[in-house]
């Protein structure tokens, strides 16, 4: 146990306490003795002892754990963010490194998402605490020890599946070697080979659609269309379970105040991209609790067509409560806002974005949001990025050879992963 000691004095008194009583004594008899002889000074108690302070313990903060994960994210899912969650368990403050287009391009092939998209998705986390760029798709010793050194990082953090360099070595071998190393639990049933497979299978409906639109019996070629469809999402179905605890983990657990200014924005969010966080950023930022409603699968299909949504109801809900600046999702929400819901959950302000996607004649036979704007509360606010779910899918099928080719390669070491592994404790 450390102590602060400004004098031997105090050194001493510790070691000695029978000297200590002893001149305790003696300084009380001298100061009596003062009361009845006169012409003789003795120091009074207060001054000859010393700080009494130099027993109190040293109040040393506890050090804070600093951990460090990296990752392309290219196509950010739930998955990663689940990632990210665990991640951020292991310590007090969680660095992200997103590695660079350059690595990818030379290790993994070109990415679908550029380097500012990725980051605006991984700064969007709520568990995110800093962002390096352009980090090396490799832990070398030069980074790592500017990671350690620089960046004050104790861990650095991967999941269980393995991450293998072109030449097949380990991408983490040094900081395993260096004991700096902790490993989290995948998350099952999502990954970006996944969902690009999902792109490229709905990629064959929309080239259908659009190659048979112009021929004359329509209902035939509609039902074969249909046929294809169904056909394509059974090959790249999502396999993901979704559970009552893994909600709760992503969720803030916490409701409005009784005062607080609720804003309600809703949509598909499917395929989470950076023009999704920017948008609820702009929401967030118009009042004090952000509510967002989340399209059911059957409404998306309806509004949107049969190859949506790539990602169902589950997978689109936790990847929007992983966002810093959502506070409440509503899991299946109905497409169109009523009275009902603004009171039940007391919305002060709806609001849209300028950049949405509906391919139907729904939206010009009914709005959806008569109710808010018969109320005045509704709002259109500009969407900072022009990007949409259809756009990102249209950078895939642009390239489809190139993705099939890519895709082939990983699909097949993704089922070797699912063959070979066990049971990991982990969440």
């Amino acid at each position: 146990m450390d102590f602060e000691s400004n004098s031997w004095i105090g050194e001493r008194l510790c070691y000695y306490p029978r000297l200590f009583g002893g001149v305790m004594l003696t300084a009380a008899l001298l100061g009596v003795s003062t009361s009845y002889l006169t012409g003789i000074s003795a120091p009074t108690l207060p001054h000859f002892l010393p700080n009494l302070s130099i027993f109190h313990k040293k109040k040393r903060g506890k050090k804070r754990i600093r951990v460090y994960m990296d990752g392309c994210f290219d196509l950010m899912h739930y998955g990663h963010a689940n990632a990210i969650r665990q991640a951020k368990e292991l310590g007090d403050e969680l660095i992200v490194g997103v590695v660079s287009d350059e690595e990818i391009v030379a290790n993994k092939g070109p990415p679908v998402l550029c380097m500012e998209e990725r980051l605006a998705l991984i700064s969007g986390l709520k568990w995110v605490d800093e962002v390096i760029a352009n980090a090396p798709y490799a832990i070398t010793e030069d980074f790592m020890n500017r990671l350690f050194m620089e960046h004050k990082i104790d861990y650095i953090i991967h999941g269980d599946d393995p991450c293998l360099l072109p030449d097949g070595t380990d991408a983490y071998a040094l900081a395993k070697k260096a004991g700096r190393y902790k490993q989290i639990k995948r998350t099952e049933g999502v990954s970006s080979t996944d969902i690009v497979g999902r792109i490229l299978s709905s990629a064959k409906s929309i080239s259908q659609d659009c190659s048979n639109s112009s021929l004359p019996s329509k209902d035939d070629n509609m039902n074969h269309v249909h046929a294809e469809e169904k056909m394509s999402k059974i090959d790249h179905i999502s396999s993901f379970l979704p559970t009552s605890r893994r909600i709760v983990q992503f969720s803030n657990g916490k409701g409005p105040g009784p005062n607080a200014r609720v804003v309600y924005i809703d949509g598909a969010f499917d395929l989470f991209h950076a023009g999704h966080v920017e948008i609820l950023r702009s929401a967030r930022q118009l009042g004090d609790f952000l509510l967002v409603g989340v399209y059911t699968d059957e409404t998306i299909c309806e509004l949107r067509g049969h190859q949506y949504p790539l990602m169902n109801l589950h997978e689109r809900s936790l990847s929007v409560l992983a966002c810093r600046y959502v506070d409440e999702v509503i899991i299946g929400a109905p497409w169109e806002v009523t009275h009902d819901m603004v009171t039940t959950f007391n919305i002060s302000v709806v609001v849209h974005g300028t950049v949405s996607e509906r391919n139907s004649s729904t939206g010009e036979e009914h709005d959806p949001y008569a109710v808010p704007k018969n109320m005045g509360i509704f709002r259109v606010i500009e969407s900072p990025k022009d990007i949409t779910t259809t756009s990102v899918a249209q950078r895939i099928i642009a390239n489809h050879e190139m993705y099939v080719k890519r895709n082939t390669k990983k699909e097949a070491s993704e089922k070797k992963y699912y063959a070979e592994k066990q049971y990991i404790s982990g969440d």
